[in-house]
């Protein structure tokens, strides 16, 4: 594939999940709700591998497994966001963007859900996605070593993701369990389990598609995005801040976890 197609490749892929992300931005205004926008978003980078498959000639071993390992992890999380969403309402994170930019700015809600939420979030999955994308592209080398054990890395960052979700919503759900804070599991050895989950996966992705040179390679832009994204931008930090207004406890879990990579506890 040259350069120009690979060119053609990405670019129309980024127009159709941008379209797609048009159509959710209309089914927002009618719901007054941006919040199920997190549900949607690992399916979007789902779409982005279905409509890279039939359009590359890459190992077909390797195209397989990125696809494969794409789907497990879009649709188990987004299920698993989706139903979170429709069980507790809007999100207040999103709440307070557009009541932030209404307030302060003026802005309606479509304006900013349009702005803040829909298009950004079209861009950044593709963004990430470019793993699964490129990783696609080259029939050779055959899928390898480096490969497979990209394979493990996603397998395990799946688990991990799961389990930790499934240890959170089981604590949530016990009425004994309110305004306290889960340290037990997976969450004794880190504060986000499910984060760390998340970048394993693609930095598992990335691997797999490293090993077909260059533009494997360059695909990392993926993975290093989402790891900011979620340590340093929209996801730990914000988390966290939310967590700590309601429970006061939080200052001493957060002294003694790690905030994301796993590792034992601090000792009092």
């Amino acid at each position: 594939m040259t350069l120009i197609e690979l060119a053609g490749l990405l670019g129309l892929n980024l127009v159709l999940i941008v379209a797609v992300m048009l159509g959710l931005w209309t089914l927002s205004l009618r719901l007054k709700d941006v919040s199920f926008i997190d549900g949607v978003w690992p399916l979007g980078m789902l779409f982005l591998a279905l409509i890279t498959f039939p359009r590359t000639d890459g190992d077909p071993v390797r195209k397989g497994l990125l696809l494969w390992l794409c789907a497990v992890w879009a649709i188990r999380l987004g299920w698993h966001l989706l139903h979170r969403w429709r069980g507790h309402g809007a999100d207040g994170r999103y709440t307070d963007i557009v009541e932030h930019q209404e307030k302060n700015h003026g802005w309606s809600f479509g304006k900013t859900a349009l702005l803040f939420v829909f298009l950004p979030q079209a861009f950044l999955a593709w963004l990430t996605c470019l793993p699964v994308q490129l990783g696609q592209v080259s029939p050779v080398p055959a899928m390898g070593a480096i490969g497979w054990i990209g394979a493990v890395i996603v397998v395990v960052g799946i688990a991990f993701e799961s389990i930790g979700d499934a240890q959170l919503s089981a604590f949530r759900k016990d009425p004994k369990n309110k305004g306290k804070v889960l340290d037990t599991g997976l969450w004794r050895y880190t504060r986000h389990p499910n984060y760390f989950g998340d970048a394993c996966v693609w930095w598992g992705l990335w691997l797999i598609a490293a090993e077909t040179g260059w533009i494997g390679i360059a695909s990392v832009l993926g993975p290093v995005f989402l790891t900011f994204t979620l340590t340093k931008w929209s996801g730990i930090g914000i988390t966290e801040k939310s967590t700590a207004k309601t429970k006061p406890q939080y200052a001493d879990y957060i002294r003694r976890t790690s905030a994301f990579i796993p590792m034992p506890p601090k000792k009092d």
